[in-house]
Order: structure tokens, then C-alpha cells, then sequence
């Protein structure tokens, strides 16, 4: 009998996916959702085709048109799918119980992101008491590795290959994020990240809008996540940086050693 080979996918199908998920990627980065227009300049599509695919995710419930603002936004079949994957993937389980306590120690924000491809993703997040908080970071939010803390935090770690990859076309990775984030200053951010094990983000992203992070490794000893924090300056200066430091790798190492602990032999 014949061996059955799988047909290779279409070009143009391979297309469809490729446009498919990056406007899902583009609509989730902010509950808010975004307009037909934000979606057009952001993904590079034209009106058109943006538009015919929108209304094909909204046949399948994967986003919703929003008629009193015009935006498109999640729809519930995402949440489902969500719902499912996150049986697979209990990283809230592990995660949450450290952003509330670096919360609760340090008044600040902290978040939980995610290391996809050569992206992080912001997932979680947990609110500090301080009254003044900076709202550069919340969930879905995507930056490129080496840019923002957690970013800078999980690519401070990777093998050097991997970092050299990224630096040399610094700019196509960093994108829109380059101007504010000079190859030479990324260097310089990753090197101290490692020297300290954590990472400090000196309001690169917004003015005024401080971060750090850690890494927390999986049971390949890779980095794959990252603990955060952000707020304003005056409450990231040099004499609090050590404090919030080393409370990030506590938690940080508390993370990866449970993942450790986890992991099937």
C-alpha cells in the first residue's frame, strides 16, 4: 500500500492563517478593541480585506463589532478556546499567588508575561495599593524581546546565539519600539540583567513609566516567563531597585523551582 503523505498547505492558504491571527493578535492587544481604520495601519491590510476577514471571525463568534464605538473586539468563542487551553497550560495556578504578594509588598503593580516566539505576552496582572500607577502594561500586551523589563529579563538569559540573532537586525525586530530602545542601550540593559539577575526598564517605553523584571525558567532550565514590575520613577529609584530586586527573584525562583517540582520525570 501507497504511504499517505500529507498535502502541503497552499501559499495562499497558509496566507489566510497568517492574516487571520494577527488581526486576533491586533484586537486583543486592548479590551477596548480597535476600529476597521486602527486595524488597517497596524496589520498592513487593506480596508477591504481586513474587513472581509473581521466579518468571517465574527461569523464564528472569534470577534464582535461593537456598534456604539465601532470597534471590533473578542468575541466569546475565544474565551472558550481559552477556557480549554488553560487546563493545559495552569500557569495562573503557579503564578498568581506570587504577583499578589509582590503586590502586596511593594504597593506596585505586577504582572506575569509570557515569553511567544520572539515576543513577550503580557497575561496577568495583579494591582498594588500605591494610588499612582502606570498603565503602559496590561494584559495582552505584546513587546518584542529586549524590550520592556520582562522582555529584557527573559532575552538577558537566552544563549548568546539567540541574543546575537535578534541584536543584529535590531531594528526590523524592535519596530516602532527601536527609536526609543538604541541597540547599544539594549546591550547595555542585557548585561546588567545578567550581572544582577534581574532586569530595569528606565522609562524606555513611556517617560516616566519605570519596570523590572525576572525570569522564571522552565524545567529545561530555559527561560520562558517573567515576573514584573511597573509604576513611575520616584518609586524605582536606585536605593528601592535592590528591594524590588530581590523580592522579584524570590518569586521568580520560587516559580521555577514548583515548575521543576512539576515537571514528569
Amino acid at each position: 500500500m501507497a504511504a499517505h503523505t500529507v498535502p502541503a498547505v497552499p501559499v495562499q492558504g497558509a496566507q489566510v492563517v497568517g492574516r487571520v491571527a494577527a488581526l486576533l493578535r491586533l484586537v486583543g492587544r486592548k479590551p477596548e478593541g480597535m476600529s476597521l481604520a486602527g486595524l488597517v495601519r497596524e496589520s498592513g491590510l487593506t480596508r477591504p480585506t481586513a474587513y472581509r476577514l473581521l466579518t468571517s471571525l465574527a461569523a464564528e463568534g472569534l470577534v464582535e463589532h461593537e456598534e456604539a464605538t465601532g470597534k471590533w473586539v473578542l468575541g466569546p468563542e475565544v474565551f472558550l478556546l481559552g477556557s480549554v487551553a488553560a487546563a493545559r497550560f495552569p500557569m495562573e495556578d503557579i503564578a498568581r499567588p506570587s504577583l499578589r504578594r509582590l503586590a502586596a509588598e511593594t504597593g506596585e503593580s505586577a504582572f506575569f508575561s509570557i515569553r511567544r516566539g520572539n515576543e513577550t505576552v503580557c497575561v496577568l496582572r495583579e494591582e498594588g495599593s500605591f494610588p499612582v500607577r502606570s498603565f503602559v502594561l496590561h494584559e495582552g500586551v505584546r513587546f518584542p524581546l529586549g524590550v520592556a523589563s520582562a522582555g529584557t529579563a527573559i532575552m538577558a538569559f537566552l544563549p548568546e546565539e539567540e541574543q546575537n540573532v535578534l541584536l543584529t537586525d535590531w531594528e526590523a525586530h524592535a519596530g516602532d519600539f527601536a527609536a526609543g530602545h538604541p541597540a547599544g542601550v539594549v546591550r547595555e540593559n542585557l548585561e546588567k540583567a545578567r550581572l544582577a539577575g534581574y532586569s530595569v526598564n528606565p522609562g524606555l517605553v513611556l517617560e516616566g513609566s519605570w519596570g523590572m523584571g525576572a525570569a522564571v525558567f522552565d524545567p529545561q532550565g530555559r527561560p520562558a516567563w517573567a515576573l514584573s514590575l511597573t509604576g513611575i520613577e520616584p518609586r524605582f529609584r536606585g536605593d528601592r531597585q535592590e528591594f524590588l530586586g530581590k523580592l522579584l527573584l524570590e518569586e521568580a525562583h520560587r516559580m521555577t523551582s514548583r515548575l521543576q517540582r512539576s515537571a514528569p520525570n
